[in-house]
């Protein structure tokens, strides 16, 4: 059975569609675009073209298809120019769409590539990790990283549709199915108290019941917090919060060049620190970041540095954080567990200090 969710962004508005196998669906509407005279092409990458030929030969039908290096070095200005040579090789026009099938790598680069391609292209999102399910295939943003910083380029784009198919995670490698479960303890710290609490009575596995449950509620909350903030200009909290832990993990992966920690992974050790600066703040006490470590290890993250990083380098990359405003560091933190705001005018010696907790030198 196909379950519905609506983001609503009035002419923009899309659904999310979920399920534990939806390529009928996707089928059944690629073949609507293709009746109507629309043309339609592909955007995967080259370890899921091996490990889903059947799948992949169903979704795009013999459609054009370009399938790229899998890894967080894809989503690169170089990778970005492949995309959009491909689809002016293969003359899509303003009517076409554009299937994004991947992780968050994947989405982004396409999705920002469907946002330049004539200046706007139709794309529609599979997340294929529980990393893109419940966080980048939902809500428009898209985009690539410069050498100086993570998602430094970029455009929000809202998909026309996103697919959810739950079963695609049974053969999810466990360190990815653990990357994503970053995200979704993310979304129990910033603001949903009894998802937390869940997470913390059982780790969540591909084989829990309850997964797509999970799932739906973190692409629910994403949903709401994107239609009451959809490009990220709320003064305090709104879309931002969603960053918790971004700022840290966007430095620990721009230093380490984007390879050594999955995004997950990196944000997992970012909450640590935030949750380490919330305590520094007054805002929470030591029990409650005892707690985050808990909920974070025992979903398999890391919550220090695998080897010391050099702090000047971390501090740097902070600097170039999206969310700085007139020069100033700003962060997600925790008023309590479930409850995040942002803050200005973070000293930097407090963030240096959750750097070093955490293990950077």
């Amino acid at each position: 059975m196909v379950e519905s969710l609506m983001v609503n962004l009035g002419e923009r508005s899309y659904p999310i569609h979920f399920g534990a196998d939806l390529s009928g669906r996707i089928v059944g509407d690629r073949q609507t675009v293709l009746a109507a005279g629309r043309k339609f092409a592909v955007v995967t990458d080259r370890h899921l073209l091996e490990r889903q030929g059947p799948v992949m030969a169903s979704l795009g039908g013999g459609c054009p298809q370009l399938a790229l290096a899998p890894g967080e070095e894809t989503k690169s200005l170089g990778a970005l120019g492949r995309a959009l040579d491909f689809l002016a090789e293969q003359r899509l026009d303003r009517t076409s769409v554009l299937l994004a099938v991947g992780g968050g790598v994947i989405g982004d680069l396409a999705g920002f590539a469907a946002a330049s391609y004539l200046r706007g292209i139709d794309f529609w999102q599979v997340p294929t990790t529980l990393l893109a399910m419940v966080d980048s295939s939902v809500g428009g943003k898209t985009g690539v990283n410069l050498q100086a910083g993570k998602n430094l380029v970029g455009a929000f784009h809202q998909p026309r549709a996103v697919y959810v198919s739950t079963g695609l995670l049974a053969t999810l490698p466990a360190r990815e199915f653990a990357a994503g479960m970053a995200e979704v303890v993310k979304y129990g710290l910033l603001g949903d108290a009894a998802l937390l609490a869940r997470l913390e009575t059982s780790p969540l596995t591909a084989a829990c019941p309850d997964l797509a449950a999970v799932v739906r509620r973190c692409c629910a909350l994403k949903a709401r917090i994107v239609e009451a903030d959809e490009r990220e200009t709320a003064a305090e909290g709104g879309r931002a919060l969603l960053n918790l832990g971004h700022t840290f993990g966007h430095a620990i992966e721009q230093v380490t060049g984007y390879g050594a920690y999955l995004h997950g992974e990196a944000v997992a050790i970012g909450l640590a620190a935030a949750a380490r600066l919330s305590l520094k703040l007054g805002l929470i006490d030591s029990a409650a970041v005892a707690r985050t470590d808990r909920v974070l290890a025992a979903h398999g993250l890391p919550v220090r540095l695998r080897a010391p990083l050099p702090l000047a380098g971390l501090m740097a990359a902070t600097a170039r954080d999206k969310k700085v405003r007139a020069g100033a560091l700003r962060f997600v933190v925790l008023r309590g567990l479930g409850d995040a705001a942002t803050q200005g005018g973070i000293d930097p010696a407090l963030a240096e200090a959750c750097f070093r907790e955490v293990g950077a030198e």
